[in-house]
């Protein structure tokens, strides 16, 4: 159900606004459960769905939205427990990346996109994208990829001891909910050249409590890594499934100074979709959105527009 009023949590986050670069009006998606998740449905014609990962929102997303929307139809949810959706209690919501490929299913059926999308995507965005797909692959008419992943942990790569700490030990986990050090440590990590204070406020602006900060640990537990952990058959799945896209135009843009989505996994989408288009950046970090908005917005316009 589309909500035509403005749920609590919007309205609380909206007020902390004006955000730069995101002059938009959110639409509010009311699950059956009765959540609220939010989302930005911005143009017309064909749709391009962008999907955040974490410890971003659909602000991640703003500067392609700009660049798209006199054209294309941009769909940008924001997922449970981020941006600017409601930020339940693991009582009333599972956190769990079947529940955001549902949550995800359910809000392109009532936004009435049930054809052909674009899928772009970013971080865990990857995941939950391409884990959509594992039952709407033919809906895929082009892949847009960010520093991300659809495919378990490549063997030779460590995971990194931030994301150990946080997945494993309670440590991590009121590090990340007391201290807001992962979204913190991203948004200054992530990136190579320092961000603007008001666009660093504005991407950490949801996450402003410990129950706001519920989601992004959460995240971080569901890593897949190893038969029986909840996701691992959706990730291994997935990355069966991938050389499946290779008849499809992609785009791959890629920070290489990302500590987590470095070049093991760059390998593993080059190798998969060998005739993608690639722009590869050493000087940028894993919010590459953020580091070459300037290339790759018209990168990806040119992309969309040819193909």
């Amino acid at each position: 159900m589309t909500a035509s009023t403005p749920s609590a949590e919007q309205a609380r986050l909206l007020a902390k606004g004006p955000f730069p670069d995101y002059p938009f009006t959110p639409k509010s998606f009311v699950h059956p459960n009765g959540l609220t998740q939010s989302y930005l449905d911005e143009g017309q014609g064909e749709v391009v769905l962008m999907l955040h990962g974490n410890p971003s929102w659909s602000y991640y997303w703003r500067k392609l939205v700009l660049g798209l929307r006199d054209r294309y139809r941009c769909i940008v949810p924001d997922h449970m427990g981020m941006g600017l959706s409601d930020k339940p209690g693991d009582a009333a919501y599972s956190y769990t990346l079947r529940s955001r490929i549902q949550d995800l299913d359910r809000l392109l059926e009532n936004a009435g996109v049930t054809g052909d999308v674009t899928l772009a995507v970013h971080d865990w965005g990857g995941m939950i994208g391409f884990g959509w797909a594992l039952k709407h692959s033919e809906r895929i008419k082009r892949l847009v990829i960010l520093n991300t992943a659809s495919f378990p942990l490549p063997p030779a790569k460590p995971l990194p001891w931030q994301l150990n700490l946080g997945r494993n030990w309670r440590l991590g986990e009121w590090l990340i909910r007391g201290a807001n050090a992962f979204a913190g440590g991203a948004a200054s990590q992530g990136v190579e050249k320092p961000l603007p204070p008001d666009v660093k406020r504005a991407l950490l602006a949801p996450y402003d409590s410990w129950q706001s900060r519920i989601s992004t640990v959460r995240f971080v537990q569901d890593i897949p890594l190893r038969p029986g952990d909840r996701a691992w058959d959706l990730v291994e799945d997935a990355g069966k499934r991938l050389p499946g896209y290779a008849d499809r135009p992609a785009f791959i843009g890629w920070g290489l100074r990302d500590f987590v989505f470095d070049q093991h996994f760059l390998k593993g989408f080059t190798q998969a979709l060998p005739k993608a288009e690639v722009h590869a950046f050493e000087d940028a970090g894993h919010y590459v959105l953020e580091d070459k908005a300037d290339e790759l917005v018209p990168a990806i316009r040119q992309f969309l527009d040819r193909s």
